[in-house]
């Protein structure tokens, strides 16, 4: 990408930098690439004198920001307070040269105020539906998408829900790093607490938390015994204590994105065991295709952006309750790595990466930037902030 945006990047995001490596980090690394990206977390309850603003450069061009105010703030205090740390990062910054980049509505609260020169709306899941959810957090959605320039979602039935709400809208799905998964596809060596399980191997990478079905896992662990679940990531928003324990399921806690192949690599099929719920009606599980680049046969929940199009396309084994689940991956170990299907998961995948969809966002912002303030499009140089 040699085209340079002018403008540099506030990101407002509800997940933080170092959690799990997902869209946000993605394309935000790809950002740094071409304009500085500063991507604001939301505020760490912690500091015992007044508010404060950390900035760490995480890679040339991109600084994560978090927010240190005082322990015992109310949602109120802890709403201006940002937003004199926004004032005062913007003292020493022209606002007019920023776009703002929202994954959060909340983050309307304390940037209003604020005039960038666009506004970008990345929905990537609908937050209203997941555990704890901002009782405002609606009220608010619809007045971000008022102000937006532009609306992408992460998923097509999220795009479908949405789509009449906004007059620039555009469906993104997940997207994949295929060099970095497909690297599973060798034998790579199995980090040591996975390779002390001996046996057939069913995984899940990603966040345990509410979407997460407990009683389909605990079902096909007690059915079969001498199948062994590998859970990488980790816990929240849901007591640990309440997930399903047996000596076949092996909780991993959270793994670096780079050591995710490795893992993978000595799957014998992953899973996707999601519930069926407010939280999941919408999402775009970004781990289906990496699982699939990774040449991971794949069983899957009924989410409706599995089911379509991966799993009409023959590409993912989609389960509709505990009987027909372990069926599906009872045919998936049957089949072992049946190259058809492989060519057709290549096929598939050959238009979809993280690149495809920057580049394809980036057009879609220049386009607007053309509509609001035509330029002679500068190349390969970063704008300094």
């Amino acid at each position: 990408m040699t085209i340079n945006l002018q403008k540099d990047l506030l990101c407002f995001s509800h997940l933080r930098w170092d959690f799990v490596f997902q869209r946000p980090q993605h394309l935000m690394t790809r950002f740094a690439q071409i304009t500085n990206v500063y991507f604001l977390e939301e505020p760490v309850f912690d500091c015992p004198g007044g508010p404060c603003l950390q900035l760490e450069e995480k890679q040339p061009g991109l600084f994560v920001c978090v927010p240190h105010l005082p322990a015992g703030s109310s949602d109120e205090e802890a709403t201006d307070m940002i937003r004199t740390i926004l004032e005062s990062f913007f003292a020493t910054r022209d606002c007019s040269n920023f776009i703002f980049w929202y994954y959060t509505p909340m983050a309307l609260q304390f940037s209003t105020t604020f005039a960038p020169a666009m506004t970008v709306y990345d929905c990537m899941d609908e937050l209203s539906g997941f555990k704890f959810a901002p009782a405002r957090i609606k009220h608010l959605e619809q007045q971000l998408l008022e102000r937006a320039d532009l609306v992408f979602t992460g998923g097509a039935s999220l795009y479908e829900a949405k789509k009449s709400s906004h007059h620039n809208i555009h469906p993104f799905p997940s997207s994949i790093d295929k060099m970095h998964f497909g690297a599973a596809r060798k034998l790579l060596a199995e980090p040591e607490d996975q390779a002390a399980i001996a046996g057939i191997k069913l995984g899940f990478c990603g966040v345990i938390d509410e979407r997460f079905d407990q009683e389909l896992v605990r079902e096909i662990a007690l059915r079969r015994p001498d199948w062994q679940i590998v859970l990488i990531g980790p816990v929240v928003k849901i007591d640990p204590a309440d997930l399903p324990q047996a000596a076949n399921i092996h909780y991993m806690g959270p793994r670096s994105y780079q050591l995710l192949p490795s893992y993978l690599s000595g799957w014998d099929v992953a899973l996707i065991p999601f519930l069926l719920n407010d939280s999941t009606r919408f999402i775009s599980p970004t781990k289906t295709p990496e699982y699939l680049a990774a040449g991971k046969p794949v069983v899957s929940s009924a989410i409706r952006d599995v089911v379509s199009p991966y799993g009409e396309m023959g590409l993912v084994s989609i389960g509709r309750n505990t009987e027909t689940f372990i069926a599906s991956i009872e045919s998936e170990l049957a089949k072992s790595a049946d190259p058809a299907w492989l060519l057709a998961v290549d096929e598939f995948l050959s238009d979809k990466s993280w690149e495809h969809t920057f580049s394809a966002m980036v057009r879609l912002m220049l386009a607007i930037r053309e509509k609001k303030d035509p330029v002679v499009l500068a190349s390969g140089l970063k704008n300094a902030s």
